[in-house]
């Protein structure tokens, strides 16, 4: 980089600084090089690609390749592409008033080919900013030739009385302006297939073609494309000859780990100040929103081939801090936490971003949203207590009985008692219910000896929830509260009830 760069102001002392120009290819390819000597990550914050994508990105750009990005939504393909600006020089020249970013070395446009003729080396340069350099456009089936390419402007014919055969009336598109930078379509499969038959030229030949106009215009562009593979079959699909010019193609992938998922959420989330002051979220609650997208993702109800984004453990997470935080401002206190029912919150988290096949439709998405958090209660119970249903009866098998540590809390349900929780209770209050309840204590503290009173409150609700999860007691979750029953007298009493198929073929339930 030139020092007192920003001192340059006309082609004669570009000239004589000795200003070298570099295609943007070799330009990201230079900087890349530099930041793997020096082992720095060129997408920071991009998490669970360290062993996939970016080695694949990183290989695609030292080949000097443009790039598609081919996966499901949520996949951080924008993203990719946004960060590739940070691997630009910090500043390069180009032609003053120059509509395509003109080198002064080497113009392009008729426009800097004529003031460069007229001016020589008093011809003005400006700095471009490597932000400046980035150009994106969202395919949509309105895209037309003349937005990415160009078009004959009459106005401007108009006012500078020119004839339609000259080059200066040409108004040129977002890809023209977009050289000498990143330029970027997202969902290409969504433009239309003449549409992208006006990029293979570019892509390959660097010609422009414009109405009747035979240009030549070698532009220095690095083109990104994203694609979701659903958009092959639903909306559209990728030219042959297109995809054939896009040099490497780039899978994306959701995240493999839990403890991926949750770094990710933890990353994006809207950290509003008050809430985390006021608002302690465990590590099981932050598991149980991560599981939910892992279970909608493996769920015979949710369109996988329209996956399940990162967006939805983002906004459910943000959803269940406000519920609590809704929660202590009614019951004016300083401190609470999320528990496991306000998770309930979650569920229009849930809900608009999950893409039903027709059983899913069939059983609702409220219900599906619900199923979901049930499921992943379901799953990470085990980590934390022992096997429910261990402790169930098998047909032919009393005779190997184990001993049931659930069995003080069932038997108290049992009994005839209930337990209602109010979603809007107090905190103390909620303690002091779950109390009430036989054998519930007893069991967190075997398992846990050393956690303080809320963390105990917390884990005695999932215990009940949990329970639920696997039909030893019964649970309803209506308008503000959550009430939790003996099995048998809940199905005598279900009503409305929803009861899955499995609940149904327990054995509880066949005696």
């Amino acid at each position: 980089m030139i020092a007192n760069m920003h001192s340059i102001k006309t082609l004669g002392a570009l000239k004589q600084s000795g200003w070298i120009s570099k295609s943007i290819k070799d330009e990201i390819r230079d900087n890349l090089i530099e930041k793997i000597k020096q082992k720095q990550n060129p997408f920071p914050g991009i998490l669970g690609y360290e062993d996939t994508v970016i080695p694949d990105t990183e290989r695609a750009l030292l080949s000097k390749h443009n790039i598609l990005f081919l996966g499901l939504r949520g996949q951080a393909k924008t993203r990719m592409a946004r960060q590739m600006v940070t691997l630009l020089d910090a500043y390069i020249p180009i032609v003053e008033g120059s509509e395509i970013n003109d080198d002064p070395l080497q113009p392009l446009s008729r426009y800097a080919i004529d003031l460069i003729e007229a001016k020589g080396d008093e011809t003005p340069i400006v700095w471009l900013h490597q932000s400046q350099r980035y150009g994106e456009k969202l395919a949509t089936p309105d895209v037309s030739v003349a937005d990415l390419i160009g078009d004959i402007d009459p106005i401007k014919a108009a006012n500078l009385k020119l004839s339609f055969a000259d080059e200066r009336v040409l108004h040129y598109g977002i890809i023209p302006r977009s050289n000498r930078s990143i330029f970027v379509i997202n969902e290409l499969p969504d433009l239309q297939a003449r549409i992208q038959v006006s990029l293979f030229n570019i892509l390959e030949e660097g010609d422009l073609q414009i109405r009747g106009f035979k240009l030549r215009l070698p532009l220095d562009i690095l083109f990104v494309f994203t694609a979701n593979p659903e958009d092959y079959t639903n909306r559209g699909s990728i030219v042959t000859p297109l995809k054939d010019r896009i040099q490497s193609q780039i899978l994306t992938h959701y995240p493999k780990a839990v403890e991926t998922s949750l770094a990710i959420t933890a990353q994006e989330v809207c950290k509003i100040p008050s809430q985390q002051a006021h608002v302690v979220v465990s590590d099981l609650v932050a598991r149980l929103i991560e599981q939910v997208s892992f279970e909608a993702r493996n769920s015979e109800w949710v369109d996988k081939k329209s996956g399940v984004s990162a967006r939805l453990t983002i906004s459910a997470y943000e959803n269940a801090m406000s519920a609590a935080e809704r929660r202590l401002l009614i019951n004016q206190e300083a401190q609470t936490q999320i528990w496991i029912s306000d998770l309930t919150s979650i569920i229009p988290s849930i809900t608009g971003k999950i893409e039903l096949v027709y059983e899913g439709e069939q059983e609702g998405p409220y219900q599906v949203a619900y199923n979901l958090v049930e499921k992943a209660i379901r799953s990470l119970f085990l980590q934390y207590f022992p096997n429910p249903e261990l402790s169930k009866k098998k047909k032919g098998k009393e005779s190997q009985k184990v001993e049931n540590p659930y069995a003080p809390i069932t038997r108290w349900f049992d009994n005839g008692h209930h337990l209602n929780i109010f979603l809007e209770t107090k905190d103390a209050d909620k303690i002091n219910l779950l109390y009430t309840v036989d054998g519930l204590y007893a069991l967190v503290k075997k398992q846990y000896p050393n956690l303080n009173e809320m963390e105990y409150g917390l884990l005695m609700e999932f215990v009940l929830h949990g329970l639920s999860s696997y039909s030893l007691i019964s649970k309803k979750v209506v308008e503000g509260k959550i009430e939790f029953k003996d099995l048998m007298g809940s199905m005598f009493s279900m009503g409305d009830q929803h009861f899955s198929e499995d609940d149904l073929n327990d054995d509880d339930f066949n005696g």
